[in-house]
């Protein structure tokens, strides 16, 4: 018989709004998933999707005002991270969920050496550390991340792009955590180095055991590293999947027109199918589907109702009147 998995993370109707002198963005709407222990969770969609937003508030770092939570639950381990005390959430943030951000060039803070900046996550985390152990640590993580001991004591700009991330995910990795969240973590690296770092994680998290939850929009990167797959769109997720389902079996018509936006290696095709329009201004969100406006297939309902999720297969979800029963 096989042995149930433990959920690590699970977030249960989540709502993020911001208030600004334009309106009310809503970031975030309704968004659910649960990360099993060990495994990667993919979160695909395009800039303002909101999926920036998300690991934000996983990491209560959703800066208020003018962010605001107005609804749902985070329940790590068991324990619902929305309702945590300011001094619980910095014994986890670090020690059992860290952050890999979208920019390695203003991460890291530019006046202190770098081993400095490893040795402060671990210091905090570890106070009855010594000095040497601290040092040793320090290394261990600098080695790690195929970066030698004798450049300990380097300030940020003296290392290329593809350096600092190294770097910034030793910090992320430091105390061990449970879970890492890597947020576009090769955005501002070229092609070749992004394969390297994401070489790197993928290692690095199999060695230490770390669940993951990876933010992209690009699909490549995701076939080659996550385990289970939910698209985002408009701040919700509109399918979602194991890694095979989602690439075997595209439903939603927002899936469909981004894998008909990738060229193919194996057609002859004149010219690729991009999505018509944009994604929907997020202070004044479509009253029905918030794909509707862009969609081919949309019919009336679409323009007035919010479809719900339908389970397809396994553990394949899809959130679209089109395959709804009977349909």
């Amino acid at each position: 018989m096989e042995k149930e998995k433990e959920i690590l993370i699970d977030i249960e109707d989540l709502w993020v709004k911001f208030s600004t002198d334009d309106g009310v963005v809503k970031a975030v709407n309704g968004i659910s998933l649960k990360l099993e222990k060990g495994e990667t969770f993919g979160l695909v969609g395009e800039t303002g999707a909101g999926k920036t937003t998300l690991a934000k508030a996983i990491m209560s770092l959703i800066p208020t005002p003018p962010g605001e939570i107005t609804k749902g639950k985070i329940n790590f381990k068991g324990e619902d991270l929305l309702k945590c005390s300011d001094h619980r959430i910095r014994e986890i943030r670090g020690n059992d969920i860290s952050m890999i951000f979208q920019d390695p060039m203003t991460s890291l803070n530019p006046v202190m050496r770098v081993g400095e900046q490893i040795k402060e996550v671990i210091e905090i985390h570890n106070p009855k550390m010594s000095e040497t152990e601290l040092h040793e640590k320090v290394v261990e993580m600098l080695r790690l991340v195929g970066i030698s001991e004798d450049r300990i004591n380097e300030f940020p700009h003296q290392f290329s792009g593809g350096m600092k991330q190294r770097v910034i995910i030793a910090i992320a990795l430091a105390c061990n955590p449970l879970l890492l969240i890597a947020d576009e973590p090769t955005t501002a690296l070229d092609v070749t180095i992004q394969a390297q770092v994401l070489d790197m994680i993928k290692k690095l998290k199999q060695k230490l055991n770390t669940s993951m939850l990876l933010i992209t929009h690009d699909l490549g990167v995701v076939v080659q590293n996550c385990d289970k797959v939910a698209i985002v769109y408009a701040g919700e997720i509109v399918e979602t999947g194991n890694l095979r389902e989602i690439f075997k079996n595209p439903l939603h018509p927002y899936t469909r027109g981004l894998f008909d936006s990738i060229p193919s290696l194996t057609k002859d095709t004149r010219r690729l199918k991009p999505i018509e329009g944009l994604m929907p201004d997020p202070t004044n969100l479509p009253e029905g589907c918030n794909f509707c406006p862009r969609c081919k297939f949309a019919k009336e309902e679409c323009k007035t109702k919010n479809p719900a999720f339908v389970h397809k297969e396994g553990e394949h979800y899809v959130k679209c009147f089109l395959y709804e029963e009977g349909k």
